[in-house]
């Protein structure tokens, strides 16, 4: 089998019916052999039933609890059998033919282990599709205001508008996790994601494992896929930012070194000091809502004390 498509869904059962209908409309008269593999993360919105009575033909697994992202996406490796592996956020439709571009691609260049598409938003206007692996300068950035040429800038992983504009497939670090094809040789080599990320960073680990296991990893930016970004995890916004701090410094003891660890750390407490000062004004200003501003330090405050462990 040339392709496995894995979607890992939670709550979105709207959006993962666009997502699942334009799979199958750019594959449609295909002759890539192909299937679509559907983790459901115990939702409560109904959505594995959707997939049951819309696309009976979608083998679908259904879970009890919410694995996370990784292990439910692991669920779906370990059932596949094509030749690539892509793994697609239900916050996303194809456009056109991009799942046969990235194969042709993958199939053009051998030493590629890992690619990505060109991401837009629903307007269609640009997206950040790949990025550096993080950096201190990054970690900075997330919390103190700077120049927004600077965000725009490679000191902040982001790669040049210019690249996505030639249409050519360029190297990345590592591709956003919305929609990212693998190698199944390069799966076996260096294993499927992590599930001590339950969530966020389980892609830029992968792609550190890939890349030194001496693989290419690209975005194909003639590849376009719509991502309305962030679906499932803006439902709970405290619980998201605990979730990404918590997986960040996991990829940081994981894959950098000491000193790397103690001056993130540092940046990260100094950070949560100036976003308290900037809530507590907001708060006053009648900005945000008391709820907001004592849900905002809860979650700083649990992010500072993973910062002493």
């Amino acid at each position: 089998m040339d392709l496995s498509i894995a979607i890992v869904s939670w709550n979105v059962k709207e959006l993962l019916a666009d997502c699942l209908a334009s799979v199958y409309a750019s594959l449609e008269g295909n002759a890539t052999e192909y299937e679509v593999l559907v983790v459901d993360n115990a939702s409560s919105d109904g959505s594995a039933d959707m997939v049951r009575e819309r696309f009976p033909q979608t083998p679908l697994m259904a879970n009890a609890d919410n694995k996370g992202f990784a292990a439910a996406n692991n669920q779906a490796m370990a059932r596949s059998r094509g030749r690539y592996v892509v793994l697609l956020n239900p916050d996303t439709v194809l456009r056109d033919n991009a799942l046969g571009i990235m194969l042709r691609f993958m199939d053009d260049a051998p030493s590629a282990g890992m690619a990505g598409p060109r991401l837009v938003y629903g307007d269609g206007s640009f997206q950040h599709s790949a990025f550096g692996f993080p950096s201190l300068a990054q970690v900075f950035f997330d919390f103190f205001p700077v120049h927004y040429r600077l965000l725009e800038s490679r000191l902040n992983g982001r790669y040049p508008r210019s690249l996505y504009a030639s249409g050519r497939p360029f190297a990345v670090d590592h591709p956003l996790g919305a929609c990212m094809v693998v190698r199944r040789e390069v799966i076996e080599q260096v294993g499927r994601l992590d599930e001590q990320f339950f969530m966020y960073c389980e892609e830029v680990d992968w792609a550190i494992r890939i890349k030194r296991a001496g693989w290419g990893v690209y975005c194909v930016p003639a590849a376009e896929v719509v991502h309305y970004a962030g679906q499932s995890t803006r439902q709970f916004r405290d619980e998201m930012f605990v979730a990404l701090w918590r997986s960040r410094f996991r990829l940081f003891a994981k894959h950098y070194g000491t000193l790397y660890n103690w001056a993130v750390r540092r940046i990260v407490r100094a950070g949560l000091r100036y976003e308290e000062g900037r809530a507590r004004r907001q708060a006053e200003a009648d900005l945000i809502p008391e709820e907001e501003l004592v849900g905002r330090l809860a979650a700083y405050q649990r992010v500072r004390q993973m910062t002493y462990g």
